[in-house]
Parts: C-alpha cells; structure tokens; sequence
C-alpha cells in the first residue's frame, strides 16, 4: 500500500510540476521496449538533475551509466550552446539505444557515449568537468567518486544514485556488494576535505531509495 500511495504521488507531481514533453516517455518506452531494465530516474528525479546542472550553470557533464539515455536527457537540455555531456556506458546494446533515443530527441550532438568498464575509460578523459551524475555498478562508486575529485571543475556538483538500496546502507554488516560500495563512497566522500556533502532518503515510483549530493571545491 505504501509503494502505491508514493508512485500515486509521484504521478501527481509529474503532472503538476515537473510536466515533462513527450520526447521523455518515448526515451523511457523505447529503452523498455528494447530490453534493457526498467530501473531509469523517475521523471522527477530527471528533473532535478536538469535544474541541478542549470544552477551550476554546467558547460561539461560526465555520467556514469547510460542505461537507455532517459537521464543523459535530462541533463543534455540542461546544457548551454556548445555545452558537452560524456556518457560511459559498459553496455553496447544499451549504448546504441541510447544514442537513438537522444537523436530523436534532438539532443544528440551534445552527447558522447564511451562503451566499456568506466574504470578503463575513465582515465582517458580530460577533465575539468562541472557536473557529474553517478548511477551504475554500485560497487564501483567508490572508485567513480575518487575519478571525479581528479576530474572536477572547483565547485563542480557531484549526485550518485541509489545510495539508500532499501534501507539497508545503514547496516554496517551487510555483505550485499552493492551496499558495501555505497557505504565506502560516503566515507570517501567524508574523507575529503574537498567535499561538502549530504545525503537524502527518499520514497516515490522506485520504492525506497536515496542519492548523494555534493559540492567538490
């Protein structure tokens, strides 16, 4: 009943307030329609990335996990002319969807997707990049968190996806990899003097979750 009432929620405030156009639906169905998981940012979330990246003014953005490009979208349509938005995506199959979707969308020239494991890509880019956007192997944030300090404009806003997985961040015995991954980004992050952080639970479409959301100076 819970979950119900947050995606009834979720729904009316789609409606109401993020009011997305229907190139984002067709991104989301296409992706579905396609094979790869149904796990994209509700269209809430995406939106929130979108403005995220507008406040920051982010002439450069780099995302960590393509999926179907419904959150590399969002954050496109949050770029300037001559903006740029790199995409590293593990997954062929859901790299050329991706790169369909965002051509239909009219957004894919702003948009490099990189095939292959994030951390052999990873050190072939040249930063400095102003926005990061966080949403792929779990165990792999630590290390995705630590390339985006040597990557990252002063002041650039860093949000890394589900680090709540149900509540079960907060047991510190969990041998759940995904969990352990999560747990080690935020004493990473609390490591760094760099880094002004917090963390927010949240509820709606995707069940009980959370994201990070920092400041790298």
């Amino acid at each position: 009943m819970a979950e119900q009432l947050w995606s009834a929620v979720d729904d009316y405030l789609s409606e109401v307030a993020v009011r997305p156009d229907p190139s984002y639906a067709a991104t989301y169905q296409a992706s579905v329609a396609a094979g790869l998981p149904d796990i994209a940012v509700s269209a809430a979330e995406g939106k929130q990335l979108h403005l995220l990246a507008r406040m920051r003014g982010a002439k450069r953005i780099l995302e960590i996990g393509t999926l179907g490009g419904y959150s590399t979208l969002w954050l496109a349509r949050a770029l300037p002319d001559g903006g740029k938005l790199i995409s590293l995506e593990y997954d062929a199959h859901h790299a050329d969807v991706a790169r369909e979707n965002l051509s239909k969308a009219g957004v894919g020239e702003k948009v490099e997707i990189i095939v292959g494991p994030a951390l052999e890509t990873l050190p072939k880019l040249e930063g400095a990049f102003d926005f990061f956007f966080v949403d792929a192997n779990k165990d792999g944030y630590p290390d995705y968190f630590r390339w985006a300090l040597k990557l990252a404009a002063p002041g650039a806003v860093l949000v890394a996806d589900n680090m709540v997985r149900q509540g079960k961040v907060a047991d510190a015995t969990s041998d759940d990899p995904s969990v352990i991954g999560v747990r080690a980004a935020l004493e990473v992050a609390r490591a760094e003097p760099r880094v002004s952080a917090t963390a927010i639970q949240t509820v709606g479409a995707r069940g009980h979750d959370g994201y990070l959301l920092a400041i790298i100076d």
